[in-house]
């Protein structure tokens, strides 16, 4: 019974996490209100250092107290920073609430998957990992699509009126937080928190392959996170603030559709395959397409989004398959503290560039470092074994 209320719970609190009218036109927002795109990105730089500081004692807290209170502290966070940007009015209180998501940011950094993992596991399903996860996490995809339809609607009458209605999802998260059970499989484990980060650790030099795939994870988030957060700057360049809502929504649709079909297709070609494959037809497509940007470009940009999924679910699934269940979280909080200091500096970095010079050139030059990262893939499948 636990494990398909947990399933329920976590399906529809994926959903309405991100179920943010204000997704697709964020950029806009915080540059509007900064008075820069290098302040706007800030926003986003300081929401994932914060989450970085604390990706560490939240992804400890998962393992050591449990998985449940995790998610209901960091629903209680969301609220507080979905307030504060609503709030809005000037850069310290978008910064605050930049603060708060980057604490939501973490607990469910880690804790979530490390949730699912061992509600599965609890039924002996833990093989079943991608394909539940692939189908849960579509429910991102679909909110932001539905709720980035409905932003396009309202933005041309009230910027605030969309952020105000973007508090109440997040206040539904909290009520289905509550709802959660913890998973037996987790147990108690030791308190002592500097043995279990030094064992988390030593766990990544030991291992070769989960030291390929952190560095792969984290290069290809952050610098995957910051272009998505930019592309409406660049976007807003060729079509009506309207319009950009609806290549948003376009994207999250073949995304959410990349998820939901994600454990199938892994398990047809193979993870680390679709993840070379991704990699090259994203760079070839956004380079291009930035480089020479046409009224056309923000739609067939939108179209790379099909591998977002299928991607996203084949590398937290080798990755879960490296962790061990006693670091489980916290080794995916190492993780992610990695991905959001690397993501912190990009998003500044690309704000800076995009006010020297253009938004679409700012955005082609992100494309171009992105390369290095094939290199990482390619190195990961000649040692996949």
């Amino acid at each position: 019974m636990s494990e398909k209320k947990n399933i329920r719970l976590l399906t529809w609190f994926n959903f309405f996490t991100d179920f943010r009218l204000y997704a697709p036109i964020a950029i806009i927002y915080f540059s509007r209100v900064s008075g820069s795109y290098a302040l706007g990105m800030s926003i986003f730089s300081i929401t994932m250092i914060a989450s970085a500081l604390f990706e560490i004692p939240t992804g400890i807290f998962s393992d050591l107290i449990g998985r449940r209170k995790t998610v209901i502290l960091g629903a209680s966070s969301a609220v507080v920073y979905s307030l504060f940007y609503a709030l809005g009015g000037s850069f310290i209180i978008l910064a605050v609430g930049g603060l708060f998501e980057g604490l939501s940011r973490s607990f469910y950094s880690g804790n979530n998957d490390a949730l699912l993992h061992d509600t599965l596991a609890e039924k002996g399903k833990q093989h079943l990992y991608d394909e539940f996860l692939g189908k849960i996490s579509a429910m991102f995809q679909v909110a932001l699509a539905v709720s980035g339809l409905l932003g396009s609607l309202l933005v041309k009458w009230s910027f605030p009126l969309i952020m105000w209605l973007s508090v109440i999802p997040q206040i539904i998260c909290l009520y289905l937080a509550f709802q959660l059970l913890e998973p037996k499989i987790h147990g108690s484990q030791s308190g002592n928190i500097f043995s279990h980060l030094k064992q988390a650790y030593q766990n990544f030099l030991l291992n070769r392959k989960l030291r390929l795939l952190s560095v792969t994870s984290i290069l290809g988030y952050a610098f995957g996170e910051a272009g998505y957060q930019f592309q409406s700057a660049f976007y807003i360049t060729l079509w009506p603030i309207w319009a950009v809502g609806l290549a948003k929504t376009f994207s999250n649709i073949t995304a959410a559709f990349s998820f939901h079909f994600s454990g199938k297709i892994i398990k047809k070609f193979g993870g680390l395959k679709l993840l070379i494959i991704d990699n090259v037809s994203n760079r070839i497509v956004n380079i291009v397409l930035t480089a020479v940007p046409t009224v056309l470009s923000p739609l067939i940009m939108s179209t790379t989004s099909l591998f977002f999924g299928v991607t996203t679910v084949a590398e937290s699934t080798l990755l879960q398959k490296e962790f061990t269940n006693e670091q489980r979280a916290t080794m995916g909080s190492l993780n992610s503290f990695a991905g959001s200091i690397v993501f912190g500096i990009l998003a500044l970095l690309l704000g800076l560039t995009a006010d020297k010079i253009s938004p679409s050139r700012a955005l082609l030059s992100l494309q171009i470092l992105q390369i290095v990262n094939l290199w990482f893939y390619w190195k990961l499948f000649k040692h996949k074994d």
